[in-house]
């Protein structure tokens, strides 16, 4: 049955933001994209009045409806999708249909999200500045649409196997986050005994070039925030300088350079520092600072690794001050950093503690990425079954299936 046909349409508007009337202790919801997310809403964040409804574009959606969002970027990943249990209006970037008879809201929503692939490909508008949906397309797009009664039996089943599946996955979470913990942890205990100033482990710091970089510019390779991995420098994603004649002498990294990130609109990566290895032949751009570390007294391994621990990552945080959407560290914030110094051969000894558990970390966390990759393929799988009429067959398939998730 075409898309269409399944129930009455609405679409949103919004109310003027100038009128008082519209939007003061409005108590009536008001559904926009931010809120999607969750399969069957509990509410809305902005509300608007009576008068809204009354005297502007948009209307009130009956209760049981499903929402969509039809114009978003996020149309260029995935499809936003939920039941709406309450009467609601909704803003011009959504639609939301209202079942007819002998339709179950939740067949609805599920079957959109089995399709979304089919119909990000078949219905969304090329070209565009913000991802769209084409409606007339969406419309006339067919879900198969059995009897009332095996449409709720379908549902059901489907819903008891995602259960299962939401559970691995949450399980899944707390695992990565376990694993997580016990990192921080055992930074934690590392930050002990004397320190040093962070400046005065450095024979010489300074920022980087300014240079405009494209990705197949003529000049030097330049190491840039993205290239900061893992505590090492990643240049897969590379850009250089793109004009030739520029003198980027100065800022020509050297093997055990101590890079850190010192501006940036998300204060999670003021402070991530990275160490320069022997293979990168690269300048640095001007939103990093570099320390030449005088390596008869610290390593450069030594010192990223206090810069991750909590007890730095918190201080470098309440240092970087906020301006215009910008948070930002300089060498006078930076140098007096108290760094954890003891002797070398302890370094050596700790850091090799540390290489040990972090291999471990990786290895651990590669092992949770495949698994919810599995799980994200089994949820279509299950989906795809649910559509195409084989989730209430008792074949060998759905038995394997079955045997998956309860694994």
């Amino acid at each position: 049955m075409p898309l269409k046909e399944l129930g009455d349409w609405y679409g949103g508007g919004t109310p003027s933001k100038s009128n008082p009337a519209f939007w003061t202790d409005g108590d009536v919801p008001w559904l926009s994209p931010k809120d999607m997310g969750p399969e069957v809403l509990h509410g809305t964040q902005d509300h608007v009045t009576s008068e809204a409804v009354s005297g502007s574009s948009t209307k009130l959606v009956p209760a049981g409806s499903v929402a969509v969002v039809t114009r978003s970027g996020i149309l260029e990943r995935t499809i936003p999708v939920s039941i709406v249990p309450f009467a609601t209006t909704m803003n011009q970037d959504m639609k939301a249909v209202v079942p007819r008879a002998g339709i179950d809201p939740r067949w609805i929503a599920w079957g959109l999200r089995a399709f979304e692939r089919d119909l990000l490909r078949d219905t969304r508008k090329a070209g565009t500045t913000v991802a769209s949906i084409e409606m007339p397309r969406w419309y006339g797009f067919k879900l198969p649409v059995p009897p009332l009664e095996e449409q709720r039996r379908i549902v059901a089943i489907l819903e008891d196997h995602l259960s299962r599946l939401d559970a691995a996955d949450q399980y899944l979470q707390g695992c990565a986050h376990r694993i997580e913990t016990l990192h921080s942890v055992t930074l934690a205990e590392l930050h002990g005994g004397s320190t040093t100033p962070l400046s005065e482990l450095a024979v010489s710091a300074g920022y980087g070039t300014s240079a405009k970089c494209i990705a197949d510019g003529p000049g030097p390779a330049v190491v840039r925030i993205p290239n900061l991995i893992d505590g090492a420098i990643d240049l897969s994603d590379e850009k250089r300088v793109a004009d030739p004649s520029l003198d980027v002498s100065k800022s020509i990294l050297s093997e055990g350079d101590l890079l850190i990130v010192r501006t940036n609109g998300s204060v999670a990566l003021i402070g991530r520092c990275a160490v320069v290895g022997e293979e990168v032949r690269a300048a640095f751009a001007s939103y990093l600072i570099r320390y030449r570390l005088r390596q008869d007294i610290v390593r450069p391994a030594w010192v990223q690794a206090m810069l991750t621990t909590p007890q730095l990552r918190s201080h470098i945080e309440s240092l970087a001050a906020s301006s215009a959407g910008q948070h930002n560290l300089s060498l006078g914030k930076l140098g007096p950093l108290p760094i954890p110094t003891p002797s070398i051969s302890e370094q050596d000894r700790l850091l090799d503690k540390m290489r040990s558990l972090d291999e471990e970390r990786r290895r651990l966390m590669a092992a949770l990425e495949r698994a919810r990759s599995r799980s994200s393929t089994l949820r279509r799988s299950l989906l795809a079954a649910a559509f195409s009429g084989r989730l209430t067959e008792p074949s060998a398939e759905m038995s394997v299936v079955e045997g998956r998730i309860e694994a």
